[in-house]
């Protein structure tokens, strides 16, 4: 396998990770805000307020967005195998 190849295959590595790994993050991330808005607007400062619903809220999203995740995994890979 050419150079030019393997690093095709790295940036695509790279691009599928950042791909997969988005919607969780902004999930998280959105959670993350409206419950510090929340402590801030109520003075409430509980860490179980903090850490809880970002813990449901990335369960619910990897429980529906896992299978398309799971999806572009072995599509890479199948894709990384076929290239040699």
């Amino acid at each position: 396998m050419a150079l030019a190849d393997l690093v095709s295959l790295a940036q695509r590595a790279l691009f599928v990770s950042v791909l997969v790994s988005l919607p969780v993050l902004v999930v998280s991330t959105l959670v993350g805000l409206l419950t510090a808005l929340f402590q801030a607007a109520t003075q409430v400062h509980d860490a179980t307020l903090g850490h809880f619903p970002k813990f449901i809220a990335v369960a619910i999203a990897l429980s529906l967005v896992g299978p398309w995740m799971g999806a572009q995994i072995v599509s890479f890979a199948l894709t990384a195998f076929e290239a040699r």
